[in-house]
């Protein structure tokens, strides 16, 4: 029998080791703002990647301080597909906190093809 005061799990012993796994301690989700993502027109892989578009799927933010169009771009990746960006209009605040080192991702909440456009409407969120 198993007399710990805490169950050792796998994700108990992740965390012991190094935080494997993505796992981090005494880390949280604060939502920050939702938005439809901009840009999906320009993504040339948008149909196949479609599929992958699910609620709840999350979307990687990377900063790309060398956009020519907008110098505090932050582009939005699914599967390593770059589908679009944060719209220019509320991008700034999260990428100077990005450039300080800060960890943010997006989670889908819906999508929705209009004519041969897909409209995602996706949550932004810090870990902190």
């Amino acid at each position: 029998m198993n007399e710990s005061i805490i169950p050792v799990t796998p994700g108990l012993l992740a965390l012991l080791s190094g935080f494997e796994k993505g796992i981090v301690p005494f880390s949280q989700e604060i939502f920050l703002m939702d938005i439809v993502v901009a840009g999906t027109s320009y993504c040339a892989e948008i149909d196949v990647i479609d599929i992958q578009i699910v609620p709840e799927k999350v979307l990687v933010m990377k900063r790309e301080t060398d956009n020519k169009y907008d110098k505090f771009a932050i582009a939005l990746y699914c599967e390593d597909i770059k589908i679009g960006f944060v719209p220019a209009t509320m991008n700034l605040v999260c990428s100077r906190l990005m450039d300080a080192g800060k960890v943010f991702f997006c989670r889908v909440v819906s999508k929705n093809w209009i004519d041969t456009w897909l409209q995602i409407n996706a949550n932004i969120y810090m870990v902190d």
